[in-house]
C-alpha cells in the first residue's frame, strides 16, 4: 500500500510541474505576441523611434498622440476594462475617420507610448504639449471629442460632466494649460 501511494505521490507531482511548466510556456508567447503587436502597430502608422531622443518626441502622427492621450486618460480612473477599451477604438475610429483595424492598432500604441512616459499623468502633459507643437489648437476638438466620447460609452451613454474623478479633472486642466486654452 505505502508503496503504491508513493506511485501516485510520484505522478502527481510530474503532472503539477509539467502543467506549471506549460502554462509559464503560454505566458511568455502571449508577451512576444504583444510586443510583436506593438512592433507591427508603430511599424503601419510610421513611428520609428531616434536614439537618444523620447519616444513621445519622435511623433509625427498626431493620430497617435490622440490616442496616448486617451488611453492614459482613461488609465486616471482606474484599469480601463475592455468595455472601456473597446469604446476607445471606437470612438477614434468614428471621429477620426479610421477604420477598426487602425483604430485597433493606434489604441496598442497610445497604451505603449503611456508605457514609455512612466505613467497616465506624465503622458498626458508629455503627449498634449507635442500634439499642440504638431497641429496647434485644431486638435484639441478631436482630442476632446474622443476622450468624452469614450468616457460616455463607458458610463453606459450618460453625460461624463459629473462622472470626472479629480484625477481627471486635473489631467483636462494639464490639457487645456498645453493647449494655451484658459
Amino acid at each position: 500500500m505505502p508503496v503504491i501511494l508513493a506511485v501516485i505521490a510520484a505522478i502527481s507531482g510530474v503532472l503539477f510541474f509539467a502543467l506549471r511548466a506549460r502554462n509559464a510556456a503560454n505566458a511568455a508567447t502571449e508577451l512576444l505576441d504583444m510586443a510583436n503587436d506593438v512592433r507591427l502597430a508603430a511599424r503601419r502608422f510610421g513611428f520609428r523611434r531616434q536614439t537618444n531622443l523620447h519616444p513621445a518626441e519622435s511623433i509625427e502622427d498626431a493620430n497617435i498622440a490622440i490616442a496616448g492621450i486617451a488611453s492614459a486618460f482613461l488609465e486616471l480612473d482606474d484599469l480601463p476594462t475592455s468595455e472601456q477599451r473597446e469604446a476607445l477604438a471606437w470612438q477614434m475610429s468614428k471621429t477620426l475617420n479610421l477604420s477598426k483595424d487602425d483604430a485597433d492598432e493606434l489604441c496598442i500604441l497610445g497604451r505603449w507610448m503611456v508605457n514609455e512616459c512612466g505613467g497616465a499623468d506624465p503622458a498626458i502633459a508629455r503627449l498634449s504639449r507635442k500634439l499642440f507643437r504638431m497641429e496647434g489648437a485644431a486638435s484639441f476638438t478631436p482630442l476632446l471629442t474622443v476622450v468624452s466620447g469614450t468616457l460616455g460609452q463607458a458610463t453606459g451613454g450618460q453625460t461624463t460632466g459629473g462622472s470626472l474623478n479629480s484625477k481627471q479633472i486635473e489631467a483636462l486642466e494639464d490639457v487645456k494649460r498645453a493647449f494655451k486654452i484658459r
